[in-house]
């Protein structure tokens, strides 16, 4: 079978191919033009989401039978900072891949958006299922609204055995600055090896989220891709919130070190949302698929990985 996957080389991208290849799958991954050269793990094919030519001459290069769909903007921060490249990115470039799609003679399709379209829910509307309408009050979680919504469109119009995956946040290895884990890891890390004095900077404490290792999140796409119901949409999530106070605490207890907690207004939000969890009832009941490893393990592995840096 030939994959392609758009954001192979980003951080759950990576975990994806890196598990497609173990299973001796052929994958082809789409690059930016000056990431040429490069060793990467699957069969390099240049394009841009941007650029639906480039785009559609990438899907016909590597004439796939399936096609994961990774690649936009995920920083809520940034999109805030940058939200028409976050817009262009995230919903156009799905637009982009579901002409390229069409074009090239309409394989089936993993296309992943985002628990964050829910906004703020109260806690009684927790937790978060199919039923749940979005809310959105960001540009990042407009622009995966819009992207759904274009998901369904050519389901309908085309037929396109397109299935949308809706992860909630996710953590665990290779996760770049800008997401809370490995901002408090790598500050962590710092400390520990004296290289900064014991203070943390931080943003909101009292937030609490729904986390996933990536590993379990691409292992639940690629369930999806061979069980999943085209038209369909799935939540993948823990089923439980978790305080970033808690990440917070577990980094600390794992390093063995006290720090002084330092608030951050450039660390704070326009916009936040207090809590936010999801049931996965319908992809374990469609696919199986249950997460698997625990938090303490994807905070450990943050933690060393962070320090060997």
């Amino acid at each position: 079978m030939n994959i392609f996957v758009t954001g192979a080389t980003g951080f759950a991208g990576s975990h994806l191919v890196e598990q497609l290849l173990a299973a001796g799958q052929t994958v082809y991954g789409l690059i930016r033009p000056q990431e040429q050269g490069q060793p990467w793990p699957f069969i390099p094919v240049v394009g841009d989401v941007l650029d639906v030519a480039s785009l559609t001459t990438a899907v016909a290069h590597a004439q796939p039978d399936l096609i994961y769909h990774l690649a936009g903007l995920a920083n809520v921060g940034l999109s805030w900072r940058e939200p028409a490249l976050t817009m262009a990115l995230n919903a156009g470039g799905t637009a982009n891949l579901l002409e390229a799609a069409v074009a090239y003679g309409r394989p089936r399709i993993v296309a992943v958006t985002s628990g964050e379209i829910y906004g703020p829910l109260p806690i009684e509307a927790m937790p978060i299922n199919g039923h749940s309408q979005p809310n959105p009050i960001h540009p990042y979680a407009i622009s995966k609204v819009a992207a759904s919504h274009l998901l369904q469109v050519y389901h309908q119009r085309y037929g396109l055995e397109v299935i949308e995956a809706r992860p909630f946040n996710h953590i665990g290895p290779r996760q770049a600055l800008g997401f809370v884990l490995p901002d408090f890891a790598s500050q962590v890390a710092s400390i520990l090896r004296g290289q900064h004095e014991p203070r943390l900077r931080v943003g909101n404490l009292d937030a609490q989220r729904d986390f996933t290792d990536v590993r379990d999140v691409v292992r639940a796409y690629q369930l999806l891709a061979e069980l999943g119901q085209p038209g369909q949409m799935y939540l993948i999530s823990s089923g439980r919130p978790v305080a970033i106070s808690q990440i917070l605490n577990l980094l600390l207890e794992l390093a063995d070190t006290a720090v002084e907690i330092i608030p951050d207004p450039t660390r704070m939000r326009p916009s936040d949302t207090p809590i936010l969890y999801a049931s996965h009832d319908k992809i374990q009941h469609h696919t199986g698929w249950t997460p698997t490893i625990p938090l303490r393990q994807s905070v450990q592995e943050v933690l060393a990985e962070w320090l060997a840096k």
